[in-house]
């Protein structure tokens, strides 16, 4: 990402597509893509401010996403689900152990409520 502010500090978010997701006739008719976001430094809300000033905001994100998306999204409807939370899930996290420096990894599968946003899976995926 560009340097816009000249006292901010450098920050590296890597990012890759893990799948689009077409729009659906519900409201709101919008097409979304679901991604894999790797961390290679920590500043606080790194993940969407990057996303967001990208133009791609993160679903649900109250302080630098689309608002007018957002609240459409809240509602739901007889063939729409509704997002109540930011759709932002750390599904895996690695980091060494402070005192015997053995990998750990953790891993957290989609929560449901997410889950939903996204096309069903072929049956051998």
């Amino acid at each position: 990402m560009a340097n816009d502010d000249p006292d901010g500090m450098r920050s590296v978010t890597l990012v890759k597509v893990k799948a689009a997701i077409p729009a659906k006739p519900s409201a709101p008719a919008t097409p979304f893509t679901l991604l894999e976001v790797t961390l290679k430094t920590g500043r606080t809300h790194q993940i969407r401010v990057h996303l967001a000033s990208a133009g791609h905001p993160i679903a649900g994100d109250d302080k630098y996403g689309d608002f007018e998306l957002n609240k459409a999204l809240q509602k739901s409807g007889p063939d729409a689900a509704s997002l109540k939370r930011m759709f932002l899930h750390a599904w895996s996290l690695k980091f060494k152990h402070p005192k015997t420096r053995k990998e750990i990894h953790l891993q957290a599968p989609l929560p449901d409520e997410l889950q939903q946003f996204l096309p069903p899976r072929p049956e051998n995926a």
